[in-house]
């Protein structure tokens, strides 16, 4: 079903995946209605034979001279490989075949191929950085000097732009391997073994003979035609049927995109069968200079993200446009620090079962320790799934804040290399479970829909430095605690900018992208821009100049000041409405009727200000019990309730210049 797609001068194309469900099909040789459990079944038995023939290639060729050769881009010959996987590893002569008794047809076989040749490729990358980290082994593997930090990106590919997360993370596994087997490994196919292989079908690796694609007879409608096998084992041609398969598109995918459909992805997941379907289609393509409107993100601790925009005028002063927002997910953060102390005591149980099992399986323990491994299993399903809704919710956030005040760039502080340490046992693990990664790439993927373009920048100073004279701040508890040491709230002693320590840095990122919009690059491996260095010149004039409101209005005091009555507004009318045209009563009053019905919890407090206040806490009299919280912390209820995602995620909703209806900005609208 996909074409050449035709663009127009200024646009570029781009491939984009939406997820679909299979949830009926027909049987063409029978003309049965397959429902989605045989659907489901009948597909994983397929998957279960490509899964097998994928994971028996792996392992014959899981080691460094294979790797080498297929990564070299050449046969034995000196012949180009070919760029689709199974292709190559056909040139190379790395062939399989189904189990005995079984026939398949050879587009099977291909996706078996394709499924190995990819995971071999990507294990190239890790095999070159381990073995550059295993050849300036340092002499203290837990703090490397300064010239054993230099020699190991001399010798990994790439290492001047790596994140030292990256070489730390390979040297732990090392480590560990060292204090286990007393001595360093040959290479990362000692350190690990081959993956297993996920049980899915590639269709894109087959031909019209396996699996076709074509739009439906309704708008929004596709049907696939592939072929299933009737039993687990199928011994002939014959037990090979053509099933068609209706697929509603979901909305996401474009109007302009629906000749372009690619072959999907199939896999199972709880029972359902999941199309990933990948389509192409036209947009305009994100320039790397010409902005003059820009929209600064800086990563916060309390605040999951802050943003604001900055406009660079034609005299290369830089103004702010507004106060900024915030995206503050503290309750998501802690359910999810909940959830990571419950599979740190579920994995300690475990591993004291595997001492005492000794390998018995008929160990009366062995019962337990299986229904403690699937309760891991659950909760890092549950773990996971909460990361995808939150890096969603953040990425659709930020694209929205730039759509609303007009940025063609989103400038993001690169961060790939900040390790959590050095700020205590709580804000470390905070630091530790934020998901940047899946959060950049998601407003990567949202940003090119509307042509905006997404940079990183370097993070240096942008917290420690005042955005409007670049002197060095001092950071203090809380505004109304000025003399008290913290890291929230800045001051700056030489222009008297007072601000909250994420509001001053989205403004500095926004400022320094804009002066150094020149210097930006595409990164050849990742293709995403990226700004990979300060410019010392450029910096200098990386200040926002402060706006001041002129009025005419003369204030100056010419009487006594008019009292102002300090009492707040009941949230409870005292007398009921009038009555209505449709009935004799009136509204009742606003509020909750008692009907003995538990409510969930609040969020936080009333007034959800973006401003920071402190929150002292008392004095106790006597010590508290081990274990106990201290009664003045503040805790969110919700989140150690389990009240849900909606009522502990909250956003500066964006200002958009006419009201639009948009609930996706609304974090809690993703609940």
């Amino acid at each position: 079903m996909s074409r050449k797609l035709a663009l127009a001068e200024g646009e570029t194309a781009r491939t984009a995946c939406a997820r679909a469900v299979l949830r009926t099909a027909v049987d063409e040789k029978t003309g049965e209605l397959l429902p989605p459990r045989v659907l489901a079944e009948r597909v994983g038995w397929v998957a279960g034979l490509v899964s097998g023939m994928a994971g028996a290639l792996l392992a014959e060729h899981w080691n460094t001279s294979d790797v080498d050769l297929l990564a070299s881009g050449e046969d034995a010959g000196g012949r180009k490989l070919p760029s689709n996987a199974w292709m190559a590893l056909r040139r190379l002569g790395w062939t399989t075949a189904a189990p005995a008794g079984v026939t398949v047809n050879d587009r099977i076989v291909r996706m078996a191929q394709e499924q190995a040749g990819r995971t071999l490729r990507a294990a190239k990358w890790r095999a070159d950085l381990t073995a550059g980290v295993l050849a300036t082994w340092p002499a203290d593997p837990a703090k490397r000097t300064g010239e054993e930090w230099d020699a190991v990106r001399v010798a990994v590919p790439d290492g001047q732009f790596l994140p030292s997360t990256v070489i730390t993370s390979r040297t732990r596994q090392a480590s560990a391997f060292h204090r286990q087997h007393g001595r360093l490994p040959v290479d990362v196919f000692e350190l690990e073994s081959a993956p297993r292989t996920a049980r899915m079908l590639l269709l894109s690796a087959c031909d019209r003979q396996q699996a076709t694609l074509a739009r439906g007879d309704e708008p929004g409608r596709a049907l696939l035609r592939l072929q299933l096998p009737t039993r687990p084992d199928p011994h002939s041609y014959r037990d090979w049927t053509w099933v068609a398969c209706p697929v509603t598109l979901p909305p996401t995918i474009p109007a302009n995109a629906l000749l372009h459909l690619h072959l999907p992805t199939l896999r199972i997941h709880q029972g359902q069968v999941r199309a990933d379907l990948a389509y192409t289609h036209a947009v305009v393509k994100a320039q790397r200079t010409g902005h003059s409107v820009a929209l600064g993100v800086d990563w916060g601790l309390n605040t999951l993200l802050s943003a604001g925009a900055a406009r660079l005028h034609d005299n290369g002063r830089i103004t702010a446009l507004g106060s900024g927002g915030m995206l503050r997910a503290a309750g998501v953060l802690a359910k999810q620090h909940r959830l990571r102390r419950l599979s740190e005591l579920l994995h300690a149980k475990t591993d004291q079962h595997q001492r005492l099992m000794t390998g018995n399986e008929q160990h009366p323990l062995a019962a337990r320790h299986q229904l403690l491994t699937d309760e891991i299993r659950h909760i890092s399903t549950r773990r996971s799934n909460l990361n995808h809704s939150l890096a969603w919710s953040a990425a659709r956030w930020a694209v929205d804040q730039a759509i609303a005040a007009g940025a063609s760039v989103i400038y993001v502080e690169d961060l790939r290399s900040m390790e959590a340490r050095g700020m205590g046992r709580t804000i470390n693990t905070r630091l530790s479970q934020q998901v940047r990664g899946q959060i950049l790439d998601r407003i990567r993927h949202l940003a090119a829909e509307v042509a905006i373009a997404v940079v990183t920048v370097p993070a240096r100073n942008t917290s420690r430095h005042c955005p409007h004279c670049l002197v060095p701040l001092r950071h203090r508890k809380a505004p109304d605690r000025p003399t008290t040491p913290g890291w929230k709230w800045a001051i700056c002693r030489s222009c008297g900018y007072q601000g909250d320590r994420d509001a001053g840095a989205w403004k500095r990122i926004a400022a320094r992208g804009l002066t150094h919009q020149a210097k930006t690059i595409v990164d050849r491996t990742t293709s995403t821009m990226v700004i990979r260095t300060v410019v010392d010149t450029l910096e200098a004039t990386a200040v926002i100049t402060p706006t001041t409101k002129k009025t005419s209005r003369d204030r100056s005091k010419t009487g006594p000041t008019r009292p102002r009555s300090t009492r707040p507004a009941p949230r409870r009318r005292r007398a009921p409405s009038p009555t209505g045209p449709c009935g004799p009563a009136g509204k009742r009053p606003e509020g909750h009727a008692h009907t003995g019905r538990m409510r969930l919890p609040r969020a936080a407090h009333r007034h959800q200000g973006v401003t920071t206040i402190s929150t002292p806490f008392p004095k106790l009299s006597a010590p508290l019990e081990q274990g106990r919280p201290h009664p003045g912390r503040h805790r969110p209820r919700g989140a150690a309730r389990g009240a849900g995602f909606h009522l502990h995620a909250h956003a500066t909703p964006p200002r958009w210049a006419q009201p639009i209806p948009d609930t996706t900005s609304d974090m809690g609208s993703l609940g």
